[in-house]
This record gives C-alpha cells, structure tokens and sequence, in this order.
C-alpha cells in the first residue's frame, strides 16, 4: 500500500511538472516546432512553420484548436506521439499489445530537458503511460544554422512479460495547409531516383517497401512535400525528410476530414511484430528533416551542410578519384593485366585503382556471379601473388589500392554455404529462391556478424595498406527465415538491420581512416545511417550520362556531390568522352573505361578533367549547389557551384536534345557575391577545340551573373560546357 502510495504521488508531481511546462520549443534559425503540454497531461504539436520573433507568442497556441469535425464532444488535438486503440481515428505512432493483451497505449506528459550537442541543442521529452509502466522518449536534435531537425524515439517498458510492438514510429508532424504536394523518387535497378509529384488527398498515401536488404531498391527513403502549392526550386514551403535506415522503411502521408496533413516516418512494421522484453530500449530510426521557406533548392543546401558537418563519414575531408577495372575486364584478369590497369590509372591522374568483384574463392573460383561469395581468400590460380603483390603493384604505379567486397551475401556454390548453410536467411521446408544466384547471410546471428567483420579486418591484417572498399549488396531478403531468431520471426527484418550497423560500428572504429563506398546494385542504399558508416554511395549502374543527369538530380535534392560516386564509362557512345566525364565531374569523378579504346585526345581530355575537378574540389565537393535548369522541365540542364567563401564557382550546362530553333535562355547563376567581380573562363575542352563559350575570358560581377546570367545552351544534341568563375 506504501509502494502504491508513494506512485501515485511521485505521478502527481510529475503531472503539476507537466502544467509548468506548457510549451516546449525546438527551434533553428528560419523554423519553429512548438510542441504544448494539454490540459490533459498529454503532449500535442501546436505549430510548425517560420520562426516566430516574440517569445510571448507561444503563449497563443491552444493544443485542441486543431480537433475534428466533432470536436464539439471531443477534443483532440494534434498529438505528438499518438497512441493505438484509444481515442484518435487515425494513423496511430505507437501500437502495442500489453502482456495482458490490452491493446491500447496513452501516453502522458513526465519532463522535458535540453541539452548542447555538436552544431546545436537537443531536448528530450519523457511521456509515460499511467496504466502501464511504458515509457518513450522523444528525442529532438535542432541544427540552427543548418535549419535541419533530427527526431527519434526510444521506447521501453517494465511490464510483468515482454510486450509486442506493432507501430513504432521515428515521430509525428502536422500540417494545416490549403493543400499538399507530395514528390516521391521511385526506382529500379538503373532508374533510381526518378522524381514524380502528386497531389494528397483525403485519405492515405503511403510509400514503403519490404526488401529487407537493398531496401531501396523500388523506392528511396525521402521525401519532399509542397505546401500550399507544387514543390518549387526555387521559392514556397517545402518540407524536406528522410529516414536513416538501411532496411524496410514506410512514409505515411495522411489527410483527415478536415483537410490537415500528418507524416509519419517509420521502420515498416510489415511482417515485424516485435517482441520486447522488460528494459529493453526499442531505438527507432532517426529521421532528418528541414522545412525550407525558399524553395528545395535552399532546402537541399540546408542538408548537404548538416550532412557533411555532422552525418556523412569523413564530410569534412576529401575524396580520391579512382579507376575500376570491372568494365575493363569483368571477372578475367590476372595480375599482369591489373598491375597494367594501375599504371593506366597513373597515366589518367587519378588516386587510386579499384579492383571490382572477381578476385576470391578457390574450391568455388569467383568466374561469374553463381560461385564464391562467402569465400573471402584470393583465387590463387588468378592472383598467385595475393593482395600483398597487387599492393606492391599499386606502390609501384604510384597510386592507391581499393578492394570490392560483398560480405552480407553468399552463393550456396560457396565453402561457406558447405559449413554454415544455418547462416544464410532461408525457409526449411520450402524450395529455395534465388535472387541473383544468392543468399542473404543472417546478420541477427551474432556469430555471422563476427563473420562478415572478419572480412575486412582480414583483408586490413594483412595488407593495411588497402586505402577503399567498395561495399556491395546485390540482393533484397528472400526467403524470409532465419534460423537463429526461432520463433522470433517477427524480428528478423529489424534486428538483422542492426546486426549490419553492428558491424559497421566496429569497422568505423577499428579502422576509422578507410573510406568506403555503399553500393547495393546500383543506388539501392542511401540513407543517412549507412552514410555514418561510409564516405560515399554508388548512385546508380546506369551510367548512360543523360541518364545520369536525372539520376544525380534526383539524389542531389538530399545527398552532397561528395556523397555521390560517378564514373566515366562506354555507356550510350552516342556521346562524347568529354560530355560523359562532365557529367560525372558533378559528383564524386571516377573512371570505369579502358584508356586505350580511346584516341590520343581523348586520353588528354580526361588527363586535364581530372587535373581541373581536383583543383575545384573545395568548389564542387564543398561548396553549396543551385539546381539552375532542370531537365525535368527543359530540353537542358545547368547547376552550379559555389565555394563557400564565393571566391570560385563551376558552372556546368548540357544541351540534351534542344528543339530546332528554340528560344534559349541564359543561364543565371546563383549564390555568387554580387559585389565581387568574376573572370569567366570554359575549362575540360577537347584539345584543337576553339572556345565557344562568348563569354569566355570576359569578366563580370557577381550581380550581372546572377540577374543576365551567361549564354551557356546551344542547339547541338549531346553538347557539355564546364565553366569556372573566379574573383579577379
């Protein structure tokens, strides 16, 4: 009775606590999330849009005025981490089942803290519910400067037996707008990021998948919302968001009989009902959003700083360009042929050789893609000398050595899958499908987790001089089974996520100076979890330039350019070398082509493009990107870059497949000091090319740029100027 007692008072005071506090305030320089305290205990979103000036004006917000159509008999308001099997009609955050097999959850009010973090302030909220000793805390990182906003969620319980989770989202955000407008970024293997805008309308819109592994690979994590209108590049309010998670994800956008909006961000709970047992924290993802006044263009400058001052590994520090062998050779090479590729790579000018798949397995050699995944040990018969002589080959050319890798994948033509068929994800009384001639490995298991780690730091042991991987994932989750979980299936596609961030912990800190590269057939992982982790994503296998264009404007709308890997190849050789390199000088330049298909100009070309994009790096790798001319919209395309303290810019402009005789416009620049005057110089020109560009060798300020602009588009299909300004 004692113990009861001292409850009930301790809940009282935490409830006269939640009173005092009425509103909590989470702010950035250019945007208010104001979340009030009920008359109920309970926590409700009561604004989100522009920085208010007046503190006093929160005092304003009433946390029910938002009810419903019968908000006469009930009052509800926008709740921030609404509970399942209560009172609100909608799309629930959090779903449990209690050990009683109650299946409602309410979550009242407890403290709020704050605290300093790095680039800005987090608060904390505890909410609790009173019926059961269930708590979850909401966690909010506000960046200021960047105007970016990170949010998750943490739940646990101290329940008599373990609950189960059905719902668990990162957060919950409201909007009451006249409308909304939702773009989303389909894909598919070699079409990724593909943007397509829609109106919302009453009801659900919801965006997920259900790969497991390769999630992305029909869909990417991130979003942009219009409201009040169609998303813009250039002005209006644009929500912003993605969700840091490397596995099934769903975004549920959903508009209620009275015309407001709720987004929800989560871990896709399809087939992954969760069994937590008593003080075990449940973590949700983080999901990053801004809410940019000006436009997505301004919103995407917003997360390329947040993400390399705070997120991407290594953000702050610079990129190797590369040559990889894999359109050279496949999988027939030998060492001869590769110390070969690296000298080429030293006569291109480029940082380091890449040796794509094909090198491992003996008993089951790495021919094609049946065989050899698991086997993480050189063909011997391929590579007598091992890694150590293809390392002394590439000190002997003067360029680093990176490695590709698969290590969450296995072929069942592997000694692996002989040893340890139990590791691989598969049903047992079912016959077995394959994707891509392979399985997935069981990374739930921790003893697989010590596995796949044991890739790379036996790779590194012996040969610390490896400078890059290239991570790969070729295949979503099939067969849906693991072995080790039992009858905890319903855990598998959540905690094999995060048996893969366990071991890319430990390769960050064991080895916290390798850069990597996340591939995943393409451009089939990209979020901002895994890019803790590495330094670089693949964006895509198509590397047809004009397709690229699409495909980088696509993940440039959230990804920084030095996020974002491109490689010049032999695709579409209906362009030239020169506009296939200046489409991969956008992003993170690397080569895939053999040096000797190409004539003696051509190799002087990509020799002076590799000079020009190292020397412009601190422009287009760090700088801040304006999306000019989109080809969504036009038959061109410009962008440009601009250093941070405007001393350098690089335009670049493609003419795709201009009209006969239509009107061109001059391309404006952006972010350029108006008061600064710039020389205008075309730079990655065929040798013998005479200069096109009328304004080349002319200068200019930074106002006329921006409000005349520059004649940068012609009328010949397939035509690429790279133009660089600097203060003169």
């Amino acid at each position: 009775m004692k113990k009861l007692f001292t409850i009930l008072f301790a809940f009282a005071c935490l409830q006269a606590n939640a009173a005092e506090e009425k509103n909590i305030r989470i702010s950035t320089d250019n945007t208010d999330l104001i979340l009030q305290v009920g008359e109920n205990g309970r926590l409700y979103q009561t604004y989100i849009g522009k920085k208010l000036l007046h503190e006093q004006d929160l005092q304003n917000f009433q946390w029910d005025v938002h009810a419903g159509s019968d908000g006469s008999v009930s009052k509800r308001g926008w709740e921030v981490y609404g509970g399942s099997g209560y009172e609100d009609f909608f799309e629930p955050a959090i779903a449990i089942t209690h050990h009683d097999g109650n299946p409602a959850t309410v979550l009242h009010y407890v403290s709020s803290s704050t605290h300093t973090v790095e680039g800005g302030t987090e608060t904390i909220i505890q909410l609790r519910d009173k019926q059961y000793p269930v708590e979850v805390n909401l966690h909010y990182v506000a960046y200021p400067k960047e105007n970016v906003i990170k949010t998750w969620s943490e739940i646990t319980h101290q329940e008599k037996a373990p609950i189960t989770l059905s719902a668990y989202a990162s957060t919950m955000l409201y909007f009451s707008n006249s409308d909304y407008y939702l773009t989303e970024f389909s894909s598919d293997w070699a079409k990724e990021a593909q943007m397509n805008s829609q109106q919302l309308q009453f009801g659900k819109k919801v965006i997920d998948t259900k790969l497991g592994s390769r999630a992305a690979m029909h869909t990417h994590p991130f979003f942009e919302i219009g409201l009040d209108q169609p998303v813009n590049e250039f002005q209006g309010d644009v929500l912003m968001g993605t969700l840091g998670w490397t596995g099934n994800f769903r975004f549920t956008f959903e508009v209620d009989n009275v015309g407001n909006l709720r987004v929800i961000p989560a871990i896709n709970p399809y087939a992954s009902l969760y069994e937590l047992k008593a003080n075990e924290v449940f973590t949700t993802p983080e999901f990053i959003f801004t809410l940019s006044h000006n436009g997505a263009s301004q919103g995407s400058r917003n997360l390329h700083d947040w993400a390399l001052n705070y997120s991407l590994k290594d953000g702050k520090s610079s990129r190797m360009t590369l040559l990889n062998n894999w359109e050279n050779t496949g999988f027939n090479f030998d060492q001869k042929i590769l110390a070969d590729l690296m000298k080429e790579a030293k006569r291109l000018g480029v940082d380091m050789f890449l040796l794509d798949d094909g090198w491992f397995g003996n008993k089951h050699p790495r021919k094609d893609d049946r065989a050899g995944l698991g086997d993480w040990e050189v063909t011997h018969d391929k590579l007598p000398g091992g890694i150590p002589a293809l390392v002394k080959s590439a000190q002997q050319a003067g360029v680093k050595l990176g490695i590709w890798i698969e290590p969450e994948m296995v072929n069942p033509q592997s000694e692996l899958f002989e040893k340890h068929k139990d590791w691989a994800i598969a049903l047992p009384n079912r016959e077995t499908y394959y994707y891509r001639n392979q399985l997935v490995l069981d990374l739930s298991n921790p003893e697989v987790q010590n596995y796949v780690y044991g890739v790379v730091e036996g790779i590194l042991k012996e040969n610390p001089e490896v400078a890059f991987f290239k991570w790969d994932c070729n295949s979503p989750i099939t067969n849906i089974y693991s072995s080790y979980l039992k009858e905890k299936q319903g855990q598998l596609y959540i905690d094999h996520v995060r048996g893969i961030y366990n071991v890319l912990k430990r390769v960050k800190e064991n080895y916290p100076n390798v850069p990597m590269m996340l591939c995943s057939g393409g451009g089939a992982r990209c979020d901002y979890e895994a890019l803790k982790y590495f330094t670089e994503f693949w964006c895509s296998d198509n590397t047809d330039p004009v397709e690229r264009i699409y495909i980088q404007w696509g993940f440039s709308q959230f990804f920084p350019a030095k996020a974002m890997c491109a490689h010049v190849t032999s695709w579409n050789k209906a362009t030239s070398v020169k506009f296939r390199t200046d489409v991969a000088s956008m992003c993170k330049l690397g080569f895939d082509i053999s040096l000797k298909s190409l004539s003696h100009d051509e190799q002087a070309y990509c020799q002076e493009a590799v000079t020009n994009w190292k020397r412009l790096q601190n422009a287009i790798m760090d700088g801040d990107q304006y999306r000019l001319v989109s080809p969504y919209e036009s038959n061109h395309m410009a962008l440009n870059y601009v250093s941070k303290d405007k001393s350098k810019a690089v335009l670049f402009a493609y003419d795709l497949n201009p009209r006969f005789q239509e009107k061109l416009i001059a391309v404006k620049l952006q972010g350029l000091d108006p008061d600064k005057y710039y020389k205008v110089e075309e730079i990655n020109l065929m040798p013998s090319v005479a200069f096109k560009l009328e304004a080349n060798g002319k200068i200019y300020s930074g106002d006329y740029l921006m409000k005349v602009g520059l004649n940068a588009f012609g009328f010949t299909p397939l035509q690429s100027h790279v133009i660089e300004l600097t203060v003169q």
